[in-house]
């Protein structure tokens, strides 16, 4: 008898409020035109989610009037500014692209760089008034890579958001991306940062994924896949990740909060990568339809990528 194949599965849904109602009502009152709502659903979120509503938000291209709106009515209104900013921020970064600095045009930078310029003025005066707002300070962490302030300005302003806000994933991310050698870092600054945030975050939370973080980011750089590979499958690497697994995703403290897609879809690259197919199969299953681009774009479309390494976790690894 022959056995029927199993049917292929669906594309992974990368839209973040598949994974988080919050954002998919967020995006309803924006696109009611309903501030009061968006404004109410943002401030029942703790720090994390609140970073990840402005940013969300912030990211949708037809947002400008409804903010310009709230912000012009209450200037002191830490989330109308946060969004403004981030939305100023995004639109800059469209323009300029994810390209190499080289491959960006002069016009193009321009363009870039007064986006974050007006983004600035607009957060300077919101971290001024509030300045234990953390959406408002991520986002001046991101506007100083690309306004290009350097390393020291860009951890100053972690270090004032970290000062009330110890462990916020959404800034550390952003300035793990500034230590980098790719924004005039290093790779001991970028090293030594991940492994400072995760040794300070409380056990089971999703802060050792920077350490997973910055050595994808070492293994790309590279130039090859077969050199990434090489790279991630080194005795201290290895050790390195599943130390970051066993503090977070492994960890019985491990929860599915803010950011938590994210978090496993980065673990499960880095598994495949490192041919650990049964972790890596678990990390996919844990994510179920769900899934996050993450870092899966640096090999082409990163839905496409996602498909190929999940289908290949699970014939190697099995699905649990």
């Amino acid at each position: 008898m022959i056995l029927a194949m199993p049917a292929p599965l669906p594309p992974p849904v990368f839209d973040a409020a598949a994974a988080y109602p919050q954002v998919a009502g967020a995006r309803g009152a924006l696109a009611a035109g309903d501030w009061p709502a968006l404004r109410a659903l943002v401030d029942a979120q703790d720090a994390h989610g609140r970073t990840v509503l402005v940013g969300e938000v912030g990211d949708t291209p037809d947002a400008e009037p409804l903010l310009r709106k709230a912000l012009a009515e209450q200037p002191d209104d830490p989330v109308a500014a946060a969004m403004l900013g981030a939305h100023l921020i995004h639109a800059g970064w469209r323009i300029r692209t994810a390209s190499r600095a080289q491959d960006v045009s002069r016009a193009q930078f321009a363009r870039f760089f007064d986006h974050l310029r007006r983004a600035e003025q607009i957060l300077i005066e919101a971290t001024a008034r509030h300045p234990q707002d953390a959406a408002a300070w991520t986002q001046r962490v991101t506007s100083a890579r690309g306004l290009q302030l350097g390393q020291a300005e860009a951890r100053r302003r972690y270090d004032r958001l970290a000062a009330a806000h110890p462990h916020h994933l959404p800034a550390q991310g952003s300035l793990l991306q500034q230590l980098c050698p790719k924004w005039s870092g290093s790779w001991e600054k970028a090293y030594d940062f991940a492994r400072e945030c995760t040794d300070a975050a409380p056990a089971g939370a999703p802060n050792a994924v920077l350490v997973v973080e910055v050595h994808l980011e070492q293994a790309f750089d590279h130039g090859t896949l077969s050199a990434a590979r090489a790279f991630l499958r080194g005795q201290q690497v290895r050790a390195a990740i599943h130390d970051a697994a066993q503090r977070s995703i492994w960890h019985p403290e491990f929860r599915h909060g803010w950011d938590w897609v994210q978090v496993r879809s980065t673990f499960a690259l880095a598994f495949c990568l490192m041919q650990e197919w049964t972790p890596a199969a678990q990390q996919f299953a844990a994510l179920g339809h769900l899934g996050d681009e993450s870092m899966f774009g640096y090999f082409g479309d990163a839905v496409a990528q996602f498909q190929r390494f999940r289908d290949k976790a699970y014939a190697k690894g099995g699905r649990p």
